[in-house]
């Protein structure tokens, strides 16, 4: 009876070391919020002014959010594995993200702005990443990650209107740009939505200066692409976190 004793204890040992050790999983909503400065954005309905004094009004803004990552303080890491996610003012359910953490807690959100090379040279996709979605340009120079279109005053372009499609995958023109977000929360038990902020201006105004009435437009990769993807890789923040 000893050894059998013996064996049934260490099987019961093994079977709670296993239960105990399983990780809770709960579910964390991430909303984006879109503003330009403080307030909230309504396409083709609000003027605003960005830093230049030039008045402009949004008729479009849309953005491809990829590799999203959850990182603790531990540095590890819950990425949400092949999501490409085209998030698009024009449709709210577009705005939140939802996804599964095991984390014990969070210490910072990690994303991409913008489409690996490798799906962009990967032929007709389907899903957010449909052409018909309107963020593709051609085979050879791929997916906008960002676009940003309305009309301002102080537009040259034809019925004023500034269009800005920023993308390039390639090296020496790669508009791609990651973005880590401290989240200052801990205890991801009591994490269950987390707003970040993305706020517009920060397109014309950040690390390079962006005048509509000198760039009204930018419809390929390239330097002004680059600077715009520079820009608006600043215009995030965490908001709420409840």
């Amino acid at each position: 009876m000893k050894p059998l004793l013996a064996i049934c204890i260490l099987l019961f040992t093994v079977f709670l070391c296993a239960f105990t050790s399983k990780k809770e999983t709960h579910v964390i909503v991430i909303e984006f919020k879109h503003k330009v400065g403080e307030k909230l954005l309504k396409l083709s309905e609000e003027n605003y002014i960005n830093a230049w004094g030039e008045p402009f009004v949004v008729n479009k803004f849309r953005y491809y959010v990829s590799r999203l990552t959850l990182i603790d303080d531990n540095s590890d890491q819950i990425e949400l594995k092949g999501a490409y996610h085209l998030v698009d003012e024009a449709d709210s359910t577009t705005k939140i993200i939802t996804l599964t953490s095991s984390l014990p807690n969070i210490t910072a959100v990690q994303f991409v702005i913008g489409i690996d090379s490798v799906k962009n040279v990967s032929g007709v996709q389907t899903g957010d990443l449909d052409p018909m979605k309107g963020m593709f340009w051609t085979w050879n120079t791929g997916y906008v990650f960002a676009k940003l279109e309305g009309t301002s005053d102080s537009s040259h372009a034809l019925a004023h209107y500034f269009t800005y499609d920023v993308g390039g995958f390639r090296s020496k023109e790669s508009a791609l740009r990651k973005i880590v977000l401290p989240t200052k929360h801990s205890n991801t038990l009591s994490l269950h939505h987390l707003t970040i902020n993305v706020d517009i201006n920060k397109w014309f105004q950040s690390k390079h200066d962006i005048r509509i009435r000198q760039s009204p437009v930018c419809h390929q990769p390239g330097e002004l692409a680059m600077q715009l993807a520079d820009n608006y890789s600043t215009m995030f923040s965490v908001g709420d976190i409840n």
